[in-house]
């Protein structure tokens, strides 16, 4: 009856052996993520659904770190138009991806229903581009570079 115990024991010994010499997981480095998206007077809305999307002709669009912020955060200046004086703007900031990529679309919306003139509606916007996890940015406007931006 003595021949449980010293089996029991080196089994504990051996359990125990093997949780030392397992390897501690590396550390591995998380996705970017939006922590808090500042208000989008422009985001897309359910009704949009209803309506014809249209193209929008971009001017000129722009990043600037508002320092009277805290945290410090990017604002985003847009300048263009749209095709006719009906149209809605819509900006829909996407989270950013894998490759620290915030992609925005900019875009207009039409009631076909109203009949309206086909006279470009000039827009020029300013809109907060939110806090991100920490990480080096890039942002793209309609496919094209914009700016970058840095969250600590």
């Amino acid at each position: 009856m003595k021949r449980p115990l010293p089996l029991l024991l080196s089994l504990i010994l051996v359990s125990c052996a093997a949780l030392q010499s397992a390897p501690s997981p590396t550390p591995t480095a998380s996705a970017p993520y939006v922590i808090k998206q500042e208000e989008n007077l422009y985001a897309p809305k359910l009704e949009d659904v209803s309506l014809k999307q249209d193209s929008v002709t971009m001017t000129a669009a722009s990043l600037s770190e508002r320092y009277d912020l805290t945290p410090i955060r990017a604002e985003m200046h847009l300048l263009g138009s749209m095709p006719s004086v009906c149209s809605e703007l819509r900006i829909k900031v996407n989270p950013p991806n894998a490759g620290y990529q915030i992609i925005v679309e900019v875009y207009s919306v039409v009631n076909l229903k109203i009949n309206c003139e086909n006279v470009f509606q000039q827009f020029e916007v300013n809109l907060l581009l939110g806090e991100y996890s920490a990480g080096q940015y890039t942002v793209w406007v309609n496919d094209q570079f914009v700016g970058s931006l840095a969250s600590y």
